[in-house]
């Protein structure tokens, strides 16, 4: 399968310390098999960096990884639960270099960007888990992949 990775520069090598801390499922590199929200997601890499011009860049991955047996270790989350919510928040929340899991690859829902605010609420208990999962859930739903490891990142195949 085809997944594209949006950003404002292009991509050469693959450098998992450059993935921004506090994201959906930890630090990493995102993909999208959505060549549109990829490229969504190139523009809002421009307009936040204020800088470069929207770059996708094609990958092909063979997707029988994520429901075969091997050593690596894949999370599949099939679509807005609270397992996947409570695994957001524990990612959004770490502010430190070390990841709060230990999956190689994981695929799930994008989460809106509201994301923080709805948290917070929750934590607060302003809300509860099926008002943050609401909250949380794009009008489009549309999934990502997440590749946390080295190892992972070997499995892609610059197009």
């Amino acid at each position: 399968m085809k997944l594209y990775h949006g950003s404002n520069v292009s991509i050469d090598t693959i450098d998992l310390k450059r993935g921004r801390r506090g994201k959906d499922f930890g630090q990493g590199f995102y993909l999208s098999a959505d060549a549109m929200q990829a490229r969504m997601m190139a523009e809002r890499t421009v307009d936040r960096e204020e800088s470069g011009s929207p770059i996708l860049t094609t990958y092909e991955f063979d997707e029988a990884i994520l429901t075969s047996v091997s050593d690596l270790k894949v999370k599949v989350f099939e679509g807005y639960t609270e397992e996947w919510a409570e695994f957001i928040m524990m990612n959004r929340n770490n502010k430190s270099r070390e990841q709060v899991h230990d999956y190689d690859i994981v695929y799930g829902p994008i989460a809106d960007d509201k994301v923080g605010l709805q948290i917070s609420r929750y934590q607060l208990q302003y809300i509860p888990m099926t008002e943050l999962i609401r909250q949380l859930t794009f009008v489009r739903p549309t999934f990502q992949f997440f590749f946390g490891t080295e190892r992972a990142i070997k499995l892609l195949h610059k197009i």
